[in-house]
């Protein structure tokens, strides 16, 4: 496999890793230079339709049962809930937000993001919400409330 003759290169020069092409190899796929990077975020946000919506939420955002969770938490505050809003409305068209009305200082921050006025409602009705999402974004922030909808527009 590709995969092995990679590590026998490294061990020992053969006469097969000498002639090895990395074009060749059928599962590769290619790398992307610019804008999100993470796999599954990136195809989520390729295939969100008009009016689909996607919640962007803190580390401990119950997930309703049946939503897809994209669990982007490594450490408790990495990544961070702003730099993960910042990236996906790089690629994403808001029409419409909403937030809980609870959120502090980085409810005004997530408002200042937007190009779109952010609805306030509170944290039972956002959680409720999240059950109709296409998936949740979990990030590893520890703030209360630094959670989002975010509904998918058009370009045109």
């Amino acid at each position: 496999s590709p995969s092995r003759i990679i590590i026998e290169r490294r061990a020992r020069p053969t006469p097969e890793a000498a002639s090895f092409d990395p074009r060749q190899m059928q599962s590769v796929e290619p790398m992307k230079k610019a804008g999100i990077l993470h796999r599954d975020l990136a195809r989520l946000i390729a295939s969100l339709g008009h009016g689909d919506l996607l919640v962007i939420g803190d580390a401990g955002l119950p997930a309703p049962q049946g939503v897809q969770v994209i669990d982007l938490a490594v450490t408790l505050g990495l990544p961070g809930f702003l730099d993960v809003l910042d990236a996906v409305l790089s690629e994403m068209q808001v029409e419409a937000a909403f937030r809980a009305s609870e959120a502090g200082a980085i409810g005004r921050e997530m408002d200042g993001l937007l190009s779109v006025a952010v609805e306030r409602v509170s944290h039972e009705t956002f959680k409720a919400r999240s059950a109709q999402a296409r998936a949740i974004i979990r990030t590893g922030e520890a703030t209360p409330y630094a959670n989002i909808g975010l509904v998918a527009g058009v370009v045109f």
